[in-house]
């Protein structure tokens, strides 16, 4: 999704925004939440079953104990084709995908100690590329005092982008936006620096 110059860009600008804001701001982007190998076999099992009928229309010369080989040739065959990963991921639920990709943004988010800054002011920007869902995770200090209506204003600026095909454009400015609400909420009183500056990426 980003090159190693947009990653260098991400840290700068995660730099420039943490020397205006006591707030801490961690950018992840993920591969994927999950492979969803159980939803592809589960697909193949569905199909195989579905398809069984038609073992009675065989030659009759096809035994029963061929048949059975047959039904599990298909089934590894659709197993395996199912892997593949854009027919994967057309093949899981858009309700799983979010809640598989929400469910990790939440377990960075406590990987990353950003729910143990001074005065709670952690905020995570969570990518995930398979997935195509995006978040934004305020601890309770800048939950306070920035509501999530402004945070979604911010997420579907860089969707847009996103479907622009402009992945690196829209994350630094999604950062410099998010910026702006942090000078305002947590303005910058001591210098300070509790956790990593860049890209973390999540293969």
């Amino acid at each position: 999704m980003l090159n190693n110059s947009y990653q260098r860009q991400v840290a700068e600008a995660i730099k420039e925004v943490e020397s205006h804001t006591d707030a801490e701001l961690v950018a992840i982007v993920a591969r994927e939440a999950d492979n969803y190998l159980y939803i592809s076999t589960l697909w193949a099992a569905f199909f195989t079953l579905l398809l069984s009928p038609l073992i009675e229309f065989l030659p009759w010369w096809i035994n029963f104990q061929q048949a059975f080989l047959l039904q599990w040739i298909l089934f590894i065959a659709l197993a395996l084709l199912f892997r593949w990963r854009p027919i994967t991921m057309r093949l899981v639920p858009k309700k799983i995908k979010y809640w598989r990709a929400a469910n990790l943004a939440r377990r960075q988010f406590l990987e990353q100690e950003l729910h143990s800054t001074q005065d709670r002011l952690g905020l995570l920007i969570f990518v995930c590329e398979a997935e195509h869902y995006v978040e934004i995770l305020a601890d309770r200090g800048l939950a306070q005092q920035v509501t999530n209506d402004h945070w979604q204003v911010i997420i579907e600026a860089f969707i847009h982008e996103i479907k622009r095909g402009k992945a690196g454009e829209a994350l630094l400015q999604c950062i410099a936006q998010c910026g702006d609400l942090l000078k305002e909420a947590a303005p910058s009183s001591s210098v300070k620096d509790e956790l990593p500056n860049h890209l973390i990426l999540i293969d």
